[in-house]
């Protein structure tokens, strides 16, 4: 395994407004882009996400669970990714980005 990156989205996060009222879950948008940061983080180029040929939720992540990402690069633009909590299993799955010389190129 690769580099890693722990993090953990408040239940002040705005986009736990609305999802779901009652019973507040991370949405899978979120964690998609914590996954990004940690990509970012491993490079100083600056990259774009080209596709993403797999990714499933397997459970879902309530607000202040500490969420680790662990990356495993492929080569080539290639990175696998698993994210857990504790023991329990979040999302897996891998993507591809490539570097753009320009960082205004650079997805968000």
């Amino acid at each position: 395994m690769g580099p890693e990156r722990i993090v953990t989205i408040g239940a002040s996060h705005p986009s736990l407004a609305g999802h779901f009222p009652g019973h507040p879950v991370v949405p899978g948008v979120v964690v998609l882009g914590e996954i990004m940061k940690a990509v970012r983080e491993t490079t100083t180029e600056n990259i774009k996400l080209v596709g993403m040929p797999s990714a499933k939720f397997l459970s879902p992540l309530n607000p202040g669970e500490p969420l680790r990402i662990r990356l495993d690069q492929q080569g080539d633009g290639a990175t696998e990714f698993t994210c857990t909590t504790g023991s329990r299993l979040i999302a897996r799955g891998s993507l591809h980005y490539r570097i753009v010389a320009d960082e205004s190129m650079g997805d968000v």
